[in-house]
């Protein structure tokens, strides 16, 4: 039983459990507006976005959370613009922008690979966090759940019926910017505890997951909030004993949950379907 406790034992385990567990609980809170809104595809863009902020922003000496906030606000800011001067479907506009900032961020590190780890940005560096990267992702992950608790009501809405919430005189296009903000700001801010490659997972799978073993909103982002956070803590945990990726543990313990949810939700669930299915009662409301 003693064993356990090891990782508890060294400092920098500890600030890689605590900050894993609270990036992973507002990633979990995000990816229900992120499920909710079908914006899979753009929390996988931002991710990638943000690669060549981080390595300008190294090359020049200045904090990486600056260069990746702009560089992800810019990419967003890009896909708007596109998508609304053509006729594109919005996956091309992403497909587009997306691989144009990583592939720009690629060029960086090899124009000087001294300076950035690409290792560290593609699958992050929890375990080597300082004490100013982890003040910045306090401030990113206080910023975005302060956003989120005034106006997740605002949200929810835009997010469920974006006309019905123009009609209610709500200002849409201020929802839609904040939301990708909020986006852009904590795929920043994952960026140290799972890196570029799996930022994504954490904006979706979490929310996806409560997505299946609720139909409230409210509670959907209790679950979601606590899968990430859960996973987010006993991912950097286990990472020691299994001397793997702290990014992978957290990501493999959001799949596994996400398909536990998928067979065994007790409404949403692939066996509950089956057994509505076969009992005729496919249609009637539970």
């Amino acid at each position: 039983m003693e064993s356990l406790l090891i990782p508890f034992q060294y400092e920098y385990m500890v600030k890689a459990i605590w900050v894993s567990a609270l990036i992973g609980g507002v990633c979990g809170l995000l990816s229900c507006f992120v499920t909710l809104k079908g914006w899979s595809l753009m929390g996988d863009a931002l991710s990638h976005a943000v690669v060549p902020g981080v390595a300008l922003a190294v090359l020049l000496g200045l904090p990486f959370a600056a260069g990746a906030f702009f560089a992800g606000l810019l990419a967003a800011l890009g896909m708007g613009f596109i998508k609304s001067r053509t006729s594109l479907r919005e996956d091309a506009v992403i497909g587009v922008v997306f691989t144009t900032f990583f592939a720009a961020g690629l060029f960086l590190i090899s124009v000087k690979p001294s300076g950035v780890s690409l290792r560290s940005i593609i699958l992050g560096n929890i375990l080597g966090i300082s004490n100013a990267d982890i003040r910045q992702v306090a401030a990113i992950s206080a910023m975005t759940l302060a956003v989120l608790a005034l106006l997740w009501r605002d949200l929810v809405l835009f997010c469920f019926d974006p006309q019905q919430a123009r009609a209610l005189g709500l200002r849409t296009s201020v929802l839609h910017f904040t939301l990708l903000t909020l986006i852009a700001a904590t795929a920043v801010a994952s960026l140290q505890t799972v890196g570029a490659c799996l930022v994504v997972a954490t904006l979706v799978t979490p929310g996806a997951t409560a997505y299946l073993l609720t139909d409230r909103f409210g509670r959907m982002m209790l679950i979601a909030g606590g899968i990430g956070a859960g996973t987010g803590a006993v991912g950097a945990w286990l990472s020691y004993f299994l001397n793997g990726s702290t990014g992978g543990c957290i990501v493999v313990l959001q799949t596994l949950l996400f398909l536990a949810a998928f067979v065994f939700a007790p409404r949403h669930g692939w066996l509950a379907q089956r057994l509505r299915r076969s009992t005729g009662t496919a249609g009637i409301p539970a």
